[in-house]
């Protein structure tokens, strides 16, 4: 390491960058926001796309630079670009883990729990699989209609997924929706249609119901759960077992929600161009109807 070096400069300069945000100009604001939330893409990436996708111009990064004390961006970005490289190679393993057990009872609570998350997204993951993958996005893509169905708790999951996967399946929907019943919204499920079942134990009973329904009018079902078997009559084409596994007494979704972006970025990789332009489309849309929050602009103050 260079002797030279402060391993310590980013984070006081992401603490700083914090500090000020609330008082920049609403351009150099956003590219701020864009440095705490991307510090790795910041370090590696050109001006020109770093500005891209901060939707703010180069010279933002600039006059940032400048305010914060650097004379170019080159020098602005040079903190993050060394901390990548300097960075020491078991801070990228799990040593970080044994060390924060060793750091009090808290720490070794927090260090417990990660180590069961990390557990846990890694095995759903594996169990995964390539080929399993490559059938059930076979399965979606070739249905009339899809279907995704969860509840309670695991009702979030659905409604991400559902959220998503509209870009490359326009046909999909959301079950329950509104107010209704998942058994009344899937009256039109048939051979040619697809239905998504999200649940783990204990099961739900809507859920259930739904799936042997599904089965009796003959659709293909695609099961995301902790386990291939969860009730008579319940015979899914495709299964996407992940673990549940939790230290608190509920379970852990963080392998299921691994699971479903791999999933998520296989659909929209197949839908190709017609996904993309859905893409923009919804963020045209969501930029143009203000669904997102923007800072007021603050008045420029002569000096």
């Amino acid at each position: 390491m260079d002797p030279h070096l402060d391993p310590k400069q980013t984070a006081r300069l992401i603490a700083s960058l914090k500090e000020q945000i609330a008082l920049m100009p609403a351009k150099l604001s956003q590219a701020a926001k864009y440095i705490i939330d991307n510090p790795g893409a910041f370090a590696l990436d050109p001006v020109r796309d770093t500005a891209r996708k901060a939707k703010v111009s180069a010279n933002s990064f600039v006059r940032l630079g400048d305010r914060m004390g650097y004379n170019s961006f080159e020098a602005l970005r040079r903190p993050f670009r060394d901390a990548l490289v300097t960075s020491s190679e078991t801070d990228l393993g799990e040593d970080w883990l044994t060390r924060m057990a060793e750091a009090g009872p808290t720490a070794a609570l927090q260090a417990r729990a990660a180590r069961t998350e990390l557990n846990v997204v890694s095995r759903s993951l594996r169990q995964m699989g390539a080929e399993r993958t490559g059938a059930i996005v076979e399965t979606l893509l070739g249905a009339k209609r899809c279907y995704v169905t969860a509840s309670r708790a695991s009702y979030a999951l659905a409604y991400y997924f559902h959220y998503i996967a509209r870009m490359a399946l326009p046909e999909i929907d959301l079950v329950p929706r509104h107010i209704g019943t998942t058994l009344d919204d899937l009256i039109e499920l048939g051979p040619e249609d697809c239905l998504i079942a999200i649940t783990f134990a204990p099961y739900s009973a809507t859920t259930i119901k739904a799936l042997q329904q599904a089965r009796r009018l003959g659709a293909q079902i695609v099961l995301i759960s902790d386990s291939e078997v969860i009730a008579p009559g319940v015979e899914p084409d495709h299964v996407l077992t992940v673990t549940a596994d939790s230290l608190h007494p509920f379970g852990a979704y963080a392998g299921a929600m691994a699971v479903m972006d791999c999933l998520l970025t296989h659909l929209i990789e197949a839908g190709g161009a017609e996904a993309r332009q859905r893409i923009e489309a919804y963020e045209t849309l969501r930029q143009d109807s203000g669904a997102y929050w923007s800072a007021p602009k603050l008045p420029q103050i002569r000096s």
